[in-house]
């Protein structure tokens, strides 16, 4: 035996692989390496967002923008269908959680029945978003919309609070260029923030075909139940941070 075949014999290993030292699995912590830079993704939409906001004359009051309810046109309900969508959101977060429990102690028929609850949701969900957004399309909102220097002052003020006398007096100069902004910003976050849900729909849908056959079954283990119930609760906790910038504030 040569002098390093030797010293590679001898040489002590400090992890021989198995169980790993950090108690998680490869997939959960490449799981949460996405979730973390899906984050700053995020948040610099939202900071970005915040920032052009707070330093606009004015803005657009979402108890005007938000105010409509599917079959109910002409009632003022301010902010009560996407209070809607967000308790769908969060009631499909808690079926979830209910999947990978069920999922840990190999409950094969609970994991198939809380899954398939949580793709209702996810489906619910877009079908709200999908209609908030068509009747906003209808009052004029979309990307790039509200350019023209030319639009008439009547054509945006309904997306303001009148009963602020600073507001009323901003809106010829100001007016525009701030409903210009906030669709851009809530066209493009809103549906950043959707495509996540149609994919985590889709991984749903995966996941459960896979319970069905009875993949999980015989691997032994329901861990990905539990990686893609990590990235449904990331984006039901990405949804709190959209709707309290656009919504609330």
């Amino acid at each position: 035996m040569s002098e390093v075949s030797a010293a590679v014999a001898i040489e002590p290993k400090a992890w021989g692989g198995g169980r790993s030292p950090f108690n998680v699995s490869y997939g959960k912590m490449m799981m949460w390496f996405f979730l973390l830079s899906d984050a700053f993704t995020f948040g610099a939409f939202l900071i970005s967002y915040g920032t052009t906001r707070f330093f606009s004359s004015v803005w657009p009051d979402a108890n005007q923008v938000f105010k409509s309810f599917p079959f109910m046109e002409g009632q003022n309900l301010p902010l009560l269908f996407v209070s809607l969508m967000t308790f769908i959101l969060i009631m499909s977060s808690v079926t979830m959680v209910l999947a990978v429990h069920a999922g840990h102690y190999g409950d094969k028929q609970n994991v198939i029945k809380w899954m398939l609850w949580t793709i209702v949701g996810g489906i619910c969900f877009l079908s709200c978003q999908a209609w908030e957004w068509t009747h906003l399309h209808s009052e004029g909102g979309w990307w790039g919309s509200f350019t023209d220097p030319s639009t008439p002052v009547s054509s945006f003020a309904e997306f303001f609070n009148h009963h602020k006398d600073s507001v009323v007096a901003a809106l010829p100069a100001h007016g525009l260029q701030a409903t210009h902004d906030f669709f851009n910003y809530f066209f493009t976050i809103t549906g950043f923030h959707g495509f996540h849900v149609f994919s985590g729909v889709c991984l749903n849908i995966l996941v459960l075909v896979n319970t069905v056959n009875g993949v999980y079954t015989r691997r032994g283990h329901y861990e990905m139940v539990e990686k893609v119930g990590l990235y449904w609760h990331f984006v039901d906790l990405v949804w709190v941070f959209v709707f309290t910038c656009f919504y609330l504030l």
